[in-house]
């Protein structure tokens, strides 16, 4: 009897521990039937990490919300609780019945889904407006506006949203985070500096408030047609007045939390007209002037000069190159020199850019730097101009004649009679000379004893190569770091195919670099922070100014997806993960 209890309890054990074993992903919505004017909250919770988290697509909802990531972490009597959860607010767009889809993610290299779910609108409800309630009295005194100086731009126009917070006059506000910071997708960006604000007295929908400008963005739309601004979404502490008071009869106040959000901001990005659109024109839009411009005009050959083309004013700087110059061949002339000179406002860029070219001559003559030409679209007109700068000669004064080259000197085309010489052929030989070539036999060389004795020198390099490949597979741990370092060039090698493809290179980088630091570090996806990885890798003696650089292409990965760059700076940033995960290699301990 004893036997068949103690099986009993075994078999209640194990099974207990496979069901804890086992992934859980699945949704979570806060109601199944809203109304119109209300919001749905929506939680995608699994109890081990993933990665690879893809969203439904929300259709017949606007994302309000979101998502905000939250992790728990618990341990009790020795057991560990994981708890990891992605977290949407949705607004309908309209009544009826919706199912949001499947979301899924990939744990352990499996792929789990979630189960969709049903979701009823109806006609908007009556929200109780109880004037005791803080949240009520939050919601109605605290709000948060996006204003856009620009609902209609042309492409590459600057745009600038500025996020003001709006509090009633009796209303107070601890402090505030941001749960979810706007990315503009689609935009070139620029944060304004906001140091030293200060609440300023204005009006909302025709009532006093106070307000305080949070953010300022100047954006540059990269392609036409209807593009979203992400909301700003904030979690404020807030203290509003209450019905009660105190033993002196002042009002006493409550503190509440509350999550506001801007809201979606839809633009209309127009395209640049195709009439009269000259064909150098390569993306530039406002109002500039050009320039081409040399050090000096007289000069001795091997001397060198600065030939500098400069776009100046106000524009997308930035976002366009520069025209080439065009130089005689006999022109040395070596790769120039970008310099920006750029500031960014609320009115946009404006400063300039310039290329700089270091010539060097060669040869005595005149040498002519032709006429460029510069095409932009001018905001003030709406129309295409064209600056062209003006032809510059150089003049060499001194050093060798290049009398091969007449078409580049100016100076040099006077002609000269060739004269035959009767012994030009000279050169050439009528009568040969044979000489006997020396014949050895192939026998007892040192070809033929090589051949001969290799069988037996591979039969002793086979059998150590052997047992080395045994000793490697038995070596679990050192297998596992060997297939992430694998995993790790394999997306390197991704991102080198990505080239010029911005989010598939930066992506391809980004997973190249994690899972590096899973297979050296030994960490999951959700210990991956800069303090972690600072403190572990300084801890294998990595050296502060690598374990800086790291972290600094971890940034550069976020950053660029939302940031136009051209191949050259990916080409460098590939490179410079490259050598990074090369000299921890080299430094970890």
């Amino acid at each position: 009897m004893n036997f068949i209890k103690h099986t009993y309890l075994i078999f209640l054990l194990l099974a207990s521990s496979i069901v804890a074993a086992q992934v859980k992903f699945e949704s979570k919505v806060s109601k199944k039937q809203l109304g119109v004017n209300e919001r749905l909250r929506i939680d995608f919770e699994m109890n081990q990490d993933g990665d690879n988290f893809n969203p439904p697509s929300f259709n017949g909802f606007n994302v309000v919300g979101g998502p905000s990531q939250s992790v728990k972490n618990s341990w009790i009597n020795g057991v560990r609780t994981y708890s990891k959860t992605y977290t949407y607010f949705l607004a309908p767009k309209t009544r009826g019945n919706f199912t949001i889809s499947q979301a899924s993610i990939t744990i352990d290299g499996e792929v789990y889904k979630t189960t969709p779910v049903k979701i009823v609108v109806t006609a908007p409800v009556d929200k109780p407006k109880d004037p005791n309630d803080p949240n009520y009295i939050a919601s109605e005194n605290i709000h948060l506006v996006a204003e856009v100086s620009n609902r209609s731009p042309y492409l590459n126009e600057a745009i600038t949203v500025v996020y003001k917070l709006y509090v009633s006059p009796n209303t107070g506000v601890d402090n505030w985070r941001e749960i979810d910071t706007p990315r503009y997708n689609d935009f070139w960006s620029q944060n304004i500096d906001m140091k030293g604000q200060k609440v300023q007295n204005g009006t909302y929908k025709g009532e006093d408030y106070r307000y305080l400008i949070l953010r300022k963005t100047v954006l540059y739309p990269q392609k036409t047609g209807k593009l979203n601004i992400e909301p700003l979404t904030l979690d404020i502490s807030v203290q509003v007045p209450t019905n009660r008071r105190d033993i002196f009869g002042s009002r006493l106040m409550s503190r509440v939390h509350k999550t506001v959000s801007a809201g979606n901001v839809s633009i209309n990005v127009k395209a640049l007209p195709e009439a009269g659109k000259p064909v150098d024109f390569n993306g530039a839009v406002g109002d500039f002037k050009f320039k081409v411009s040399t050090s000096k005009t007289e000069l001795d050959a091997t001397e060198s000069l600065q030939a500098k083309v400069e776009v100046r004013g106000k524009g997308n700087l930035k976002l366009f190159k520069l025209p080439k110059l065009s130089l005689p061949s006999s022109l040395e002339v070596y790769e120039p020199e970008h310099n920006e000179s750029v500031r960014t406002n609320l009115d946009g860029m404006q400063g300039s850019i310039s290329d700089a070219y270091t010539v060097v001559p060669q040869y005595k003559g005149k040498y002519p730097i032709p006429s460029i030409s510069f095409s932009y679209f001018d905001l003030k007109t709406e129309s295409y101009k064209r600056l062209s700068s003006d032809e510059i000669v150089i003049d060499v004064l001194d050093g060798p004649l290049n009398s091969s080259d007449s078409n580049n000197a100016l100076s040099s085309n006077t002609k000269q009679r060739v004269v035959l010489n009767n012994d030009q052929f000279a050169f050439i030989k009528t009568k040969t000379s044979f000489t006997a070539i020396k014949s050895s036999n192939f026998f007892k060389t040192n070809v033929f004893w090589t051949l001969l004795l290799s069988p037996f020198l591979a039969i002793p390099l086979a059998i150590f190569i052997r047992r080395k490949k045994a000793d490697r597979d038995a070596d679990v741990y050192g297998n596992r770091i060997r297939k992430a370092d694998r995993l790790a060039r394999k997306y390197l090698k991704s991102a080198k195919k990505a080239l010029g493809k911005k989010e598939a290179f930066y992506i391809a980088l980004e997973k190249a670099l994690h899972n590096y630091l899973k297979a050296k570090l030994h960490i999951e996806t959700s210990d991956l922070s800069k303090d972690k990885i600072q403190s572990l890798l300084g801890e294998k003696g990595v050296q502060a100014d690598v374990i800086e650089s790291f972290n600094g292409i971890l940034e550069s990965c976020e950053l660029a997806r939302y940031t136009p760059i051209d191949i050259v700076t990916m080409q460098d940033d590939y490179d410079k993960a490259a050598k990074t995960i090369s000299l921890i290699d080299k430094q970890a301990r």
